[in-house]
């Protein structure tokens, strides 16, 4: 195939998850894009969407919601025709991101917010830990971003 070498997709202070190892541009070029189709649609570093099952806050039913992740926030939408998302999480305010196996159900993993913890459930095992993956690595970058910050100049 083709091998298409962008010069500087993204900042160069910021590091690549592991999970951008698979490279979308084969699979673009298989479909038979071009370059100049890839560029405009090409998703931004650290972003993902898909389908999630959500536990409830009240009533402790599992819904299929439709989640973005774009910057430091997670959205969830009722489905991916949706506009409005039903909540936006700021991924500042989360302090974990791991699996979960108190549920009655495979694949989950939970997102813990000072108020709530959230309860999500992915298809495969796969899919969770492509979620868990890319969640940790945002907390990780703002992490590293806080540090920056509180750090005194020196001189």
């Amino acid at each position: 195939g083709t091998l298409i070498v962008l010069k500087h997709p993204y900042p160069r202070k910021v590091e690549e998850p592991s999970i951008y190892e698979s490279v979308r541009v084969h699979t673009a070029m298989q479909t038979g894009r071009t370059e100049s189709d890839l560029v405009p649609n090409a998703p931004s570093l650290g972003t993902k969407e898909g389908y999630l099952i959500k536990q409830g806050k009240i009533v402790k039913n599992w819904k299929t919601r439709w989640f973005t992740l774009h910057r430091n926030e997670l959205k969830y939408f009722k489905d991916q025709t949706a506009t409005e998302p039903i909540r936006a999480l700021d991924l500042t305010e989360c302090s974990a991101v791991q699996f979960d196996y108190s549920q009655e159900r495979v694949n989950c993993f939970c997102l813990v917010f000072p108020l709530r913890t959230y309860y999500l459930c992915a298809k495969t095992g796969v899919e969770a830990d492509e979620w868990i993956k890319i969640l940790r690595w945002k907390l990780s970058q703002i992490r590293k971003q806080l540090e920056q910050r509180n750090t005194p100049l020196s001189s």
